[in-house]
């Protein structure tokens, strides 16, 4: 049957592709692929195929579907393995359908295990350009050199990975307040191996963050039986007892992202804060890539349930884009005059609101309805960068009235002063009147 298989393939399969050139997916071969994948700046999806393989021809109308979506967004190439021997086996290539997505480090390509639709391939895609365009902003630099994988350049600290124990893992893991990654090894384990750098990179990236040990599960059977550990390497997150599978990649990159993410969940919301002074504004708005500043109806027009129920509505979105890092500020309707008009709130009425970036001076205004759906709408296309934009009036922060915060209360009008009459001759009053006449 095998070699009924191989002559198949060589009498078949190298005469055929599964792609057209109009298909969006590009052809691949060893004299382009360093060029176009490895030496590129460009996240790349790519798949290695055999033409005679059943479940290729059945990707086919999904992976076309997924290139035309991520066409200009994010590279989607395929490779004849069968023609292509040798590059497939420098990637490791042992089955077909195999597809691989060459990301923020383009040595180390990440295996893509989730379902063969075209949507899956998508968010995978996004996914790795999220990550890259994150790492980017950080001040990382992708590794596009070399070809055979190996060492990206910058490593860790063997220092920095915990070494764990059945003694010590209660007190230094369970019984913390610190976030863990644990990975469970065996010394012989190849693939644990060759997790070994990336893992040692990763603590060293997420030092201060969360701490990432290690535990020989051949020795210490203890703790690796009690968390069910049957495969090497086993990763698991641990945060204050409670115990989560790690489902991110394997390189240094991955761990770091997948962790990030989980830092920024367990964080608090952020504070909708009254704009009182200078200070309160720059710190919302300089010390964040954007910020989000309400303007609320006056007091006596939205008394202090209205009011608490608008900044309640704020707060639930900032939890929900607490991830984003953005600044979050209210201010009362006319309280800050140059503030409004800097960014032409007003002119709708009250409530309103805008996305303030004091980097570029740019904001965008809400146009939609006040209210936690049209909120979260507009702050959606924020997050994406769509959205129309305009100019800070004046190209800077305005200058901020300082008041005095808002004590909580219902707003009242001032007391009229009482006016004694009781004194007053009135028939005085009407004689000198008429005499004036």
């Amino acid at each position: 049957m095998r070699l009924l298989i191989i002559i198949y393939a060589v009498f078949v399969g190298g005469a055929s592709a599964l792609y057209s050139p109009s298909s969006g997916v590009i052809d691949l071969t060893p004299s382009n692929f360093q060029q176009e994948v490895i030496n590129s700046d460009e996240v790349w999806i790519v798949e290695f195929y055999a033409p005679w393989c059943g479940h290729c021809e059945a990707l086919v109308p999904e992976y076309k579907k997924a290139a035309q979506a991520l066409k200009g967004v994010v590279k989607v190439g395929a490779v004849n393995a069968n023609d292509h021997q040798s590059l497939a086996g420098q990637y490791g290539v042992r089955g077909f359908p195999t597809i691989k997505i060459f990301g923020l480090d383009k040595n180390k390509p990440e295996e893509f295990n989730g379902q063969r639709t075209a949507q899956s391939i998508v968010d995978a895609g996004l996914k790795a350009a999220k990550e890259k365009v994150n790492a980017q902003m950080s001040g990382k630099k992708s590794s596009s050199s070399g070809g055979r994988g190996g060492d990206s350049g910058s490593s860790g600290s063997a220092d920095d990975v915990i070494e764990l124990t059945d003694n010590n893992f209660e007190k230094l893991v369970l019984k913390s307040d610190e976030q863990w990654l644990v990975e469970f090894f065996a010394p012989w384990c190849g693939h644990c191996k060759n997790l070994a750098p990336h893992w040692q990179k990763a603590a060293t990236e997420l030092k201060g963050k969360i701490k990432l040990g290690a535990l020989d599960a051949t020795v210490h059977t203890v703790m690796a039986r009690r968390y069910g550990v049957q495969g090497y390497p086993t990763i698991k997150f641990f945060n204050k007892g409670e115990v989560e599978e790690y489902n991110g990649g394997r390189t240094s990159s991955d761990i770091v992202a997948w962790a990030n993410d989980k830092v920024s969940a367990n964080i608090p919301p952020p504070e909708v804060t009254q704009i009182t002074d200078e200070e309160s504004l720059e710190e919302a708005c300089k010390e964040h890539p954007i910020c989000i500043i309400a303007v609320l109806p006056h007091i006596l027009d939205c008394q202090s349930k209205c009011r608490n129920n608008y900044i309640t509505t704020l707060t639930k979105l900032g939890d929900k884009y607490k991830q984003k890092m953005w600044g979050w500020v209210w201010s009362e309707a006319m309280a800050q005059s140059d503030l409004e008009q800097a960014l032409d709130i007003g002119g709708f009425g009250y409530p309103a609101l805008a996305a303030l970036n004091a980097k570029k001076m740019q904001f965008a205004l809400l146009k939609g309805s006040f209210s936690e759906e049209g909120i979260n709408e507009f702050l959606r296309d924020i997050s994406y960068g769509r959205g129309r934009t305009a100019p800070v009036r004046g190209a800077q922060l305005p200058s901020v009235t300082k008041i005095e915060p808002w004590d909580g209360k219902d707003g009242a009008l001032p007391e009229e002063e009482d006016i004694d009459l009781s004194d007053v001759d009135l028939d005085d009053v009407i004689d000198t009147a008429k005499e004036e006449l």
